[in-house]
């Protein structure tokens, strides 16, 4: 049913503020799907990576003709392995701080529009 067209439309601007709202959500769930596949991607690339150097121990540990090659070439697996876990670990730490920045940006943005806009619709 349509208001008369001298009276004010009352549901237009709760309707539009809703809609806002609803985007604005949508926005966030998909800021949140992205950072969950940057983490599967940069985790995934990290595990290759591991397995890689898995499969390398292997040879190297079956080439070896003497115990104090077999230590060496596992110590250094172990250091490396050691070193890289660190890193990956920072990396993480990065991607989160990063995606938590660009979602703090885009919920004030939006924030920022909302209110503008009810700001507009009280004075209208």
């Amino acid at each position: 049913m349509q208001p008369a067209a001298d009276q004010p439309n009352f549901f237009s601007p709760a309707m539009a503020n809703g809609q806002k709202a609803f985007l604005a959500a949508s926005r966030l769930q998909a800021q949140a799907f992205k950072a969950i596949m940057r983490y599967q991607i940069e985790t995934l690339s990290f595990l290759k990576h591991r397995y890689e150097q898995d499969v390398k121990l292997v040879d190297d540990l079956v080439g070896s003709d003497e115990f104090s090659d077999v230590f060496d070439v596992f110590s250094n697996f172990v250091q490396n392995a050691t070193s890289e876990y660190a890193m990956e670990a920072g990396k993480v730490a990065s991607i989160g701080s990063r995606l938590a920045t660009e979602t703090a940006k885009g919920v004030r943005k939006q924030a920022e529009a909302t209110i503008e806009d009810m700001a507009a619709t009280t004075i209208a």
